[in-house]
């Protein structure tokens, strides 16, 4: 029988926590979709970016006070790569009027897929960026998430894929109008 889910902003306390989900997501949960090489090549590309819990823009869900996903959404220029990802990384504010609010670093632990907990923080994302004056959101989807972010409304832009060391991770870039907040549309 499964517990109750809650999501809640992540803080400074729970990086180590989100480190080890991400980590099982990563290894476990794409096995399904890469090759072990691509999986060893996509811990480059993926990960925590601390900027987004400082931001205040990162959440956790928990099950009975155990993490089992996590996600957030970014005003920030970076659309993916966590703090280790060379690069990748930009932290230039957006302008809400002209560019899509980023989704970014979408985690589920692999035993707690297929439950809506994706759906649950990238519902939450989605709320927050319209709420900050964004009309659009965009994300670079992993093999796994897109069929996910496909059924929440998400289009493909764009295959980008990333060659870490002649090895290819698939990555799709992806983007969604965003419901105003208050329209009732």
């Amino acid at each position: 029988m499964s517990g109750v889910l809650t999501i809640r902003r992540a803080v400074e306390e729970d990086m180590g926590t989100l480190r080890d989900l991400m980590t099982q997501a990563i290894d476990r949960g794409q096995a399904a979709v890469l090759t072990p090489a691509q999986i060893v090549a996509s811990r480059a590309v993926m990960g925590l970016d601390t900027q987004l819990v400082r931001d205040g823009t990162y959440f956790i869900v928990e099950e009975d006070g155990v993490a089992v996903g996590c996600g957030g959404w970014s005003r920030r220029a970076t659309l993916y790569g966590g703090d280790h990802s060379a690069g990748l990384r930009d932290p230039a504010l957006l302008d809400p009027a002209r560019d899509a609010a980023r989704i970014r670093a979408m985690y589920t632990h692999p035993d707690h897929v297929r439950r809506g907990i994706g759906r649950m923080v990238l519902d939450r994302c989605e709320q927050a960026a319209a709420q900050a004056g964004f009309t659009a959101g965009e994300l670079m989807s992993t093999a796994s998430g897109e069929r996910l972010y496909a059924a929440c409304g998400y289009r493909p832009l764009e295959r980008a894929d990333a060659d870490v060391d002649g090895v290819i991770v698939p990555l799709i870039r992806m983007r969604k109008a965003l419901r105003p907040i208050g329209t009732g549309g």
